[in-house]
């Protein structure tokens, strides 16, 4: 089985990642009890697109998450290190656009998009603040930023709940509905390790962008970050 530990060597997420393309979506849905889609509209309306407008959608795998965006008249792109989900996404959403891409090393120019954002996906970077710097770079000036990433229940008694059904719940469900469960063994890892909402506003902030704010998700389970150039 392919996994990814926490020094996150990218050939090995993109590998973890490629074995899991298959089934992501599906698998996704099912672990969070639906309320991936409940993210994924607050992402949208934080993004705010507009008709026209160049939207980067890193860490965006089959392009589920980009979906909304071309919907909304804007002109996304989707941009993943993984090279099995593009290749799931571009059956799924054959009007999308693709490209594969290193969010530490992003193939793109500077000042390129309106709005950038990365859904679940910062926190398997192997250095974050390098990947909300080169965000920063391939936005225009007064651009948007939000940033969706699992992160800490605020109530004591729900974060003791969540985290025995990261370590314990989830790998068992992943063992049944995925074809490689070791990636959301990994998945429960990564999460345990990542820094705290304020911690994380504190990153962006150093990394190139302005003004921002959070609120939380699920009670605090996700929390969405929302930031300008």
């Amino acid at each position: 089985m392919s996994r990814a530990y926490l020094n996150k060597e990218p050939h090995e997420v993109a590998a973890m990642f490629d074995a899991v393309a298959k089934k992501y979506d599906i698998t996704n849905d099912v672990l969070s009890l639906g309320q991936t889609r409940i993210w994924r509209k607050a992402v949208v309306a934080a993004v705010a697109p507009t008709v026209g407008e160049a939207i980067l959608d890193l860490a965006a795998g089959t392009g589920t998450s980009t979906q909304p965006f071309y919907e909304a008249g804007a002109n996304p792109t989707a941009c993943d290190f993984s090279a099995g989900m593009i290749e799931v996404g571009r059956k799924q959403f054959p009007h999308l656009t693709f490209v594969q891409g290193d969010a530490m090393n992003l193939p793109f120019a500077d000042d390129t998009f309106d709005a950038a954002t990365i859904s679940f996906g910062l926190r398997n970077v192997q250095d974050p603040k390098k990947a909300l710097s080169e965000m920063a770079r391939v936005t225009k000036p007064g651009g948007r930023l939000v940033v969706c990433e699992f992160s800490h229940p605020t109530w004591a008694p729900f974060h003791t709940v969540y985290m025995e059904y990261l370590m314990k719940a989830l790998p068992a469900v992943a063992n049944k509905m995925s074809s490689n469960p070791d990636a959301y063994v990994y998945l429960a890892e990564s999460i345990r390790a990542w820094p705290n909402q304020a911690e994380l506003s504190k990153d962006i902030l150093a990394s190139g962008w302005e003004t921002c704010e959070y609120r939380d998700l699920t009670g605090g389970i996700v929390a969405l970050h929302r930031a300008t150039k």
